[in-house]
């Protein structure tokens, strides 16, 4: 197919994961009474679905209908050009192409990278990935990344199979906590003292530890892997093997130690995206190519000693796709480099956002820039920066006769996030600085400090713990001038709600904070007050007025309050408290 020139400056997005769904969305209304002319490629035959909830896809929580994101049909009839089930092999910026591996190219006028983040697969014997190239996994092996995962880990779900997670992070422990509630024998395996080392500390990873214990899951700390051991598996019984203490073959898990890409929908430079390319339940063993192919049976460590296992599940993190963009010239960190308007450097028609983004303005002066650790990871910020970006690509276009929408505000620079581990029973929130105890001295020779541009010394840091391992209850919280700056919070899910709130408005916490340990005290009545513009919904940033109006307005289910506000679209964390507030509005008055 030759290439074309648009009246109207097409717009191709390269990517078809949840931002760039937020994205067409928003453009949609644009598409439809042709201002815009859009056209979006997706490696994956699927149309755009919430990555996040994959893991509750496996273990039977939700449908691939409740996590679609958009609908094939809809998008098409609106004018929208679908490429799905194709790899972007380059983009040609000087004719201003998009070359695809079915041979065809597509003309842009502005190019938006939604590509977003591919898993980290480790360099363990039998698995020896290749960087430049497509992923292929032994059967057995999975990323938890798309419908296929989620499908593997379905059987192993229903089956009672042994299921072995490598890592340590949130997405990781909230799917070993879903796949043991539903019969999966589970073990956590990490390389670190505790799970969720980047986010709590010491003590509240030993709570929670004792948390997952209790909850069946067994936990593998300082493990260190090698590699994977492959067998033939006949009528569902697996190689032998044993544990890390000497046992036989433990129950197996793991956690993520760096969140979900957000995108997934670009090929890579070699024509194959990654996650179309990963084939967890098919290829052959390294015995060869007929019969059964072998598959995953256990995990070995560095100790020599092995982790039995069903399922393999690796949650090692992700890293931004940026090949494509780096193959066009354009700058790459840890992500595409962009402006603070997530525009590419140096190139003023292309765009990149969300998992693949970094945001590193060419000034090296900007305080906002200095501190950037790379893409978020965290679907919130990348639906906010479509939401913007859309504003962006709507300015100036409309249709005939209208008035032109004028360039929106800056976008707002993100804010430190909120890690809330979403699980049944286990309640972890943690944000900013957790490492300082109660009782550290300043390091020798430091400054004492002062606030910027005074002489007047800044306020010392103050911290406060509580802790009662035996009920799984403990909490942490740092202070300066009675501002939060940083907290955990195991077991108490009252008070963790509320450091949440503290610490996203910067407010102060309350002198006596013996307050917050009342908030989780035995007998306390549930409740789902909070301040009217308090936020439920951080991924969509929904209020509780306007969940509390939809519900006025007839909704009675927490889909519907979805359908209506977005909430709970995201993450999904926030599902409990707004069933809540429906609750609350239906239930009956007193007498």
């Amino acid at each position: 197919m030759a290439p074309t020139d648009s009246e109207n400056s097409p717009i191709v997005v390269i990517g078809f994961g949840p931002v760039a769904a937020r994205l067409v969305d928003s453009l949609l209304p644009a598409v439809r009474s042709g201002a815009l002319s859009l056209t979006v490629i997706g490696d994956e035959p699927h149309p755009a679905y919430n990555r996040v909830l994959v893991a509750d896809l496996g273990v039977g929580r939700t449908t691939a209908a409740d996590i679609a994101l958009a609908d094939r049909d809809e998008l098409e009839a609106a004018g929208v050009v679908l490429r799905l089930g194709v790899c972007v092999r380059r983009v040609d910026r000087a004719r201003q192409l998009v070359h695809l591996s079915d041979g065809s190219a597509v003309q842009y006028g502005r190019l938006v990278f939604a590509t977003g983040a591919r898993p980290v697969v480790p360099n363990l014997a039998r698995l020896n990935p290749d960087p430049q190239l497509p992923i292929r996994l032994p059967a057995g092996v999975i990323t938890l990344r798309n419908l296929d995962d989620a499908a593997a880990l379905h059987r192993a779900v229903q089956g009672r199979r042994r299921v072995v997670i490598l890592g340590g992070g949130i997405l990781g422990l909230e799917a070993a906590l879903a796949a043991a509630d539903e019969g999966a024998r589970v073990t956590v395996v990490h390389h670190g003292p505790h799970t969720l080392g980047r986010s709590i500390d010491a003590n509240a990873g030993r709570v929670l530890a004792a948390a997952l214990r209790a909850r069946g899951i067994r936990v593998a700390p300082n493990s260190r892997s090698t590699g994977v051991l492959l067998g033939r598996h006949d009528g569902g019984t697996p190689a032998s093997g044993t544990g890390p203490d000497g046992a036989a073959g433990p129950n197996s898990g793991t956690g993520l130690d760096g969140g979900t890409g957000l995108d997934g929908g670009a090929g890579s430079g070699s024509g194959t995206g990654p996650d179309s390319a990963i084939l967890p339940d098919g290829g052959t063993g390294p015995d060869g190519g007929t019969g059964v192919p072998a598959s995953f049976s256990a995990l070995e460590l560095d100790d020599g000693t092995t982790i039995d296992g069903d399922l393999l599940v690796l949650s090692c993190g992700v890293r931004a796709r940026t090949e494509v963009a780096a193959g066009a010239g354009l700058a790459t960190g840890r992500g595409i480099l962009v402006d603070h308007g997530l525009q590419a450097h140096h190139d003023p028609q292309v765009f990149a956002m969300g998992d693949c983004a970094e945001v590193r303005c060419l000034d090296e002066q900007c305080a906002d820039c200095r501190g950037s650790n790379g893409p978020s990871g965290l679907i919130g910020p990348g639906w906010r920066q479509a939401e913007w970006l859309a504003r962006v690509l709507l300015a100036g276009a409309q249709p005939s006769g209208a008035q032109p929408a004028g360039p929106p505000a800056a976008l707002a620079p993100e804010q430190p996030p909120v890690i809330v581990l979403k699980a049944r029973g286990v309640d972890v929130a943690a944000a900013g600085n957790v490492a300082a105890e109660p009782f550290d001295e300043p390091a020798e020779g430091a400054d004492p400090g002062h606030t910027a541009g005074t002489l007047q010394a800044a306020p010392p840091l103050n911290v406060s713990t509580w802790a009662d391992p035996e009920h799984g209850q403990y909490l942490k919280m740092a202070t300066r001038a009675g501002v939060l700056e940083g907290f955990v919070s195991v077991g108490m899910p009252r008070a963790g709600a509320e450091l949440v709130l503290l610490f996203e408005r910067g407010s102060e916490l309350p002198a006596d904070r013996s307050e917050l340990l009342r908030l989780d005290a035995a007998g306390m009545p549930a409740a789902a007050g909070g301040a009217p513009d308090g936020t439920v919904c951080r991924c969509a940033g929904v209020d509780r007025q306007t969940i509390a109006a939809a519900v006025v307005g007839g909704c009675g289910t927490v889909a519907e309050v979805s359908a209506a506000t977005r909430a709970g679209t995201g993450c999904g964390g926030c599902h409990g408290e707004v069933r809540a507030l429906i609750e609350q509005h239906f239930q009956p008055a007193p007498a």
